[in-house]
């Protein structure tokens, strides 16, 4: 990834930039609708929010009076847990599409896999994609078995798979799984909510190559071909995430920071939740 517009291409042949800003806890209204605008403005292209998130609606202002035109920006939501279930999904999903006032979506994930539910919830994402208001469909918090189950029994894979992943938690056993299924891995809470940002390791890397941890962090899994999406409501946060396009980890150190895995959770285990 050479800069902050470089691009994933997801196997049905759409482009996806690999860096791009979460909004999830940012607050609906002027919070939400500065901090798009200024991620805009700073050369983020894809904005991640959700129906559960309550801020779509002021995610689809923000890019109205961005000035930047729609079809240069990449627009994720995701169908939350109680919407689950095929008529139900597709009524979630025209409830959010008119939320964020646009004429389609670039990326529609089912959230969490809702046991009993999800390839149900899966039949209607393949019909919305195959009446083009989405460019992309995929799935969010999938273990290796819900994908399985899913491949076979529908027409259509995920093109990504959105899972907690940060150095403490590095899903390999999945991002390998996804790698030969051809199934783009992409990384929420890629800071671990900031608790690897003291790690030791991580901080001879940074004051090696005078980087933040935070942008080691991210740097680390851009090489691993991961997509990233990194939260602020600050701006000079926002900018400091975006630089991260001038160095390099070596192999030795993108090997010191794999060995940081412990299979550490953060979030909701998706088996349990």
């Amino acid at each position: 990834m050479k800069d902050i517009y470089s691009t994933l291409t997801l196997h049905n042949g759409v482009e996806m930039p690999q860096f791009g800003l979460g909004v999830y806890k940012v607050e609906e209204g002027q919070q939400v609708e500065e901090t798009v605008k200024n991620a805009i403005h700073l050369g983020y292209r894809l904005i991640d929010t959700a129906a559960f998130y309550e801020n779509e609606e002021g995610v689809g202002r923000a890019i109205k009076e961005s000035g930047v035109p729609r079809e240069e920006l990449f627009i994720t939501t995701k169908v939350w847990n109680t919407d689950q279930g095929y008529e139900q999904t597709l009524a979630a999903f025209e409830q959010s599409l008119k939320k964020l006032d646009m004429e389609y979506i670039d990326l529609y994930l089912i959230h969490w896999p809702v046991k009993g539910k999800y390839l149900d919830t899966w039949k209607a994402l393949e019909k919305i994609y195959q009446n083009g208001k989405v460019k992309a469909i995929g799935v969010s918090n999938f273990q290796i078995h819900h994908l399985k189950y899913l491949m076979e029994n529908s027409a259509e894979k995920p093109v990504v798979n959105q899972v907690e992943l940060h150095p403490r938690l590095s899903q390999e056993e999945l991002r390998a799984f996804c790698d030969e299924h051809d199934i783009k891995v992409e990384a929420w809470s890629p800071i671990a909510r900031g608790r690897v940002l003291d790690d030791p390791v991580i901080k001879e890397i940074a004051v090696k190559h005078g980087k933040s941890t935070a942008q080691v962090i991210l740097r680390w899994h851009l090489q691993n071909g991961i997509i990233i999406i990194p939260k602020s409501v600050h701006e000079e946060r926002l900018k400091e995430n975006t630089d991260l396009f001038d160095f390099e980890l070596s192999l030795d150190e993108m090997n010191r920071m794999n060995q940081l895995n412990i299979n550490e959770r953060y979030g909701p285990d998706p088996d349990t939740f």
